[in-house]
């Protein structure tokens, strides 16, 4: 599903935040990606969704070389990829509706399809009720699960988390993660990076290590013990 073959990422200035790295993700596993701060996790997010390309090397997602990808493509790309950050990226004078809503408008889908999308989006995260709140009058945990919805809206394939749960206390923690398994269960190849080791040590999926740029641990296609 995901794969990059000896991808290498050096920023203007020198700054070498990949190194050869090479690694798998099979279709519908859930991996978490671990590593200090500055370790190139979110570079290597970024190179998924072609937010960045590599200075060197391969990425492969769901079967597609990224390498030459003409930028009129990218857009169809990402329709593929759910994306949900750690600070939501909400629009805070928008509706929770209309903040889901919004990759499927960008998208071009009919209204009537929007509504049962967006509401069956919030049905899975448990805010179905919620729909016609402004986000500022949620919870950190609720909206965190807005930006999931928003994120699994258009039923990508691909599911990826960047710290979603670092603002969070490790009850609701491990409640956003279980919302991540739920969505793995039904297919949803899911990465998520993540700071929280003591949350994600007791899960049982596999754990890739970034260290200054390189893969260190978890590069097979195994879930660690």
């Amino acid at each position: 599903m995901i794969q990059f073959d000896n991808v290498s990422k050096r920023y203007e200035g020198g700054h070498e935040a990949l190194r050869n790295v090479s690694f798998h993700i099979n279709k519908n596993e859930m991996l978490f990606l671990t590593g200090h701060s500055g370790a190139g996790k979110s570079t290597l997010l970024k190179l998924m969704m072609m937010m960045e390309r590599p200075t060197s090397g391969q990425v492969f997602v769901d079967g597609q070389n990224l390498r030459g990808l003409p930028s009129r493509h990218i857009p169809a790309l990402r329709r593929n990829i759910g994306v949900v950050f750690q600070n939501h990226q909400l629009l805070f004078d928008r509706s929770v509706f209309d903040n889901v809503a919004l990759p499927l408008i960008i998208a071009g889908y009919q209204p009537r399809d929007i509504a049962r999308r967006v509401r069956a989006a919030l049905d899975k995260v448990g805010l179905l009720s919620k729909e016609k709140k402004m986000p500022v009058t949620l919870s950190g945990g609720e909206q965190q699960r807005v930006g999931i919805a928003r994120a699994v809206v258009n039923k990508p394939k691909i599911l990826l988390a960047d710290e979603p749960t670092g603002n969070l206390d490790p009850e609701l923690s491990a409640e956003i993660m279980h919302l991540f398994e739920q969505f793995n269960q039904v297919g949803v190849t899911v990465l998520i990076a993540s700071h929280d080791l003591s949350l994600i040590a007791r899960l049982p999926y596999r754990m890739m290590t970034l260290r200054q740029g390189q893969v260190v641990s978890g590069i097979s296609g195994r879930p660690h013990d």
